[in-house]
């Protein structure tokens, strides 16, 4: 009996348990099959996304050409920038929303993207992106700056990009637009770039992104980072080069000015006070020197300055170097020297120097131009019209040089050819007050004569 009783249970224990594992998998089978069907319901088409894509790709490159337009209106710079725009690839496109939006993604609108649309200004200086940044934060309404690869040690690899987003200007829509509805604050991409920063990132796109390619071969990874270290040092040795044209250059500007203002004040006859160099205290000069370059500087500064006795030693110590300087180099430093000493009215010595440049670059029609100006000085018209003419000769859209010949020609009175000199000047766009005052004095002595 207790043996029977043993045996019921046991077999209402077992067919419980049956029926209790066949619900469990029942429900589980049918929990498992709602959610397979739950998430093929959200996995998103591609083939929608595409021809929504295909749909606003001819209206994304009508809005770049617009904003690429007024780029090239407000973006000033020294060296023009080269632009390129792109609508980001279909294939991009659909891998970011699938990573970044996926529930976005079955929406049946289009999948807005912050780099959907973009434009690359490349530049030829690093301190042209500076330039460019402050410019579009003037011109447009900026969403976001980015500075990619900044975070980046001297390890690593990897672009260097500025990025910047705008929003889409109102005038930059196509008149198309109701049939391309966007969002409100749909944003453009600039990205701000040096020459060699686009070649690297090119390069680093096909070589590791496109590639999904992340190298762990040390050896690789060293070679891959000297590059684009050498790639950053060229930028900032092509950027120092540039610096050091822009000094140079003002230096140049500020004495030639001086040069033309003495030449201007002795013409008309108004005595200048006699340079003492030993009156004045020169600011020091922030060249550095060594090299031929740094002693041209130096020497261009201090004669700028005032400090003509100092300049003067400089530029005999250039053109005394042991070897001395190429010709070309060493007629551009007579030139300079010549200019000091006509500062300090040595005009013989000044004479000797524009002549000494002269014969040491025959094409150099600026000696020319300064050898007849010293004449001039001196009172030797005729001399100083040979020189003038032999100038012209060169390159005969200089106006002072029409001026100055046409200033000579008045003295040693030949009318008529002063009158067409002047002409000429005019016509090149020298008009100022000493041109009036010598067209005034033509216009009397041609009245006296009629």
């Amino acid at each position: 009996m207790k043996m029977s009783n043993l045996f019921c249970f046991l077999f209402f224990v077992i067919v419980l348990a049956k029926n209790l594992c066949y619900n469990f998998f029942m429900e589980f089978e049918i929990n498992e099959t709602a959610g397979n069907l739950a998430l093929t319901s959200k996995v998103p088409e591609k083939e929608i996304i595409y021809q929504r894509y295909l749909h606003y790709q001819p209206y994304f490159r009508s809005i770049l050409e617009l904003i690429e337009a007024k780029l090239k209106q407000v973006l000033k710079l020294s060296s023009n920038p080269t632009y390129k725009s792109r609508v980001k690839s279909f294939e991009s496109y659909y891998k970011k929303i699938l990573r970044k939006h996926p529930d976005a993604a079955s929406r049946k609108n289009l999948v807005q993207l912050t780099d959907m649309m973009g434009i690359r200004v490349i530049c030829a200086f690093m301190e042209d992106l500076s330039d460019v940044e402050r410019q579009l934060i003037a011109n447009f309404d900026v969403q976001e700056v980015e500075r990619k690869g900044a975070e980046q040690s001297f390890r690593e690899f990897g672009y260097e990009s500025v990025h910047v987003l705008i929003k889409i200007p109102e005038d930059c829509y196509p008149e198309n637009a109701k049939d391309y509805p966007l969002e409100p604050n749909t944003v453009c991409e600039i990205q701000i770039r040096t020459i060699l920063q686009d070649a690297w990132a090119e390069v680093e796109h096909e070589l590791v992104y496109k590639a999904d390619f992340s190298p762990v071969d040390l050896p690789l990874r060293r070679k891959l980072a000297s590059i684009n270290a050498s790639l950053t040092l060229s930028d900032i040795i092509f950027q120092e080069i540039r610096d050091y044209q822009k000094k140079m250059q003002s230096e140049l500007a500020l004495r030639r000015s001086s040069f033309y203002e003495k030449a201007d004040e002795l013409t008309r006859e108004q005595q200048p006070e006699l340079h003492k160099s030993n009156s004045q205290i020169s600011r020091p000069s922030p060249y550095v020197r060594g090299t031929l370059d740094d002693m041209i500087l130096e020497a261009l500064h201090a004669h700028n300055q005032g400090n003509l006795d100092y300049a003067i030693v400089i530029y005999t110590r250039i053109v005394n170097a042991d070897p001395p300087p190429v010709a070309a180099v060493l007629s551009v430093i007579l030139k300079h020297r010549g200019m000091a000493y006509f500062a300090q009215s040595k005009y013989d010595e000044a004479l000797a120097d524009f002549k000494e440049s002269f014969v040491l670059d025959p094409k150099s029609f600026k000696s020319l131009y300064y050898e007849g100006i010293v004449y001039s000085v001196k009172g030797d018209d005729h001399k100083a019209i040979e020189c003038f003419s032999a100038s012209l000769d060169m390159d005969e859209f200089q106006s002072h040089v029409h001026y100055r010949r046409a200033l000579a020609y008045y003295n040693v009175q030949e009318y008529s050819k002063s009158l067409e000199d002047l002409a000429a000047a005019r016509k090149l766009g020298l008009d100022d007050d000493d041109c009036k005052n010598l067209h005034q004095k033509l216009v009397k002595k041609f009245d006296m004569k009629m």
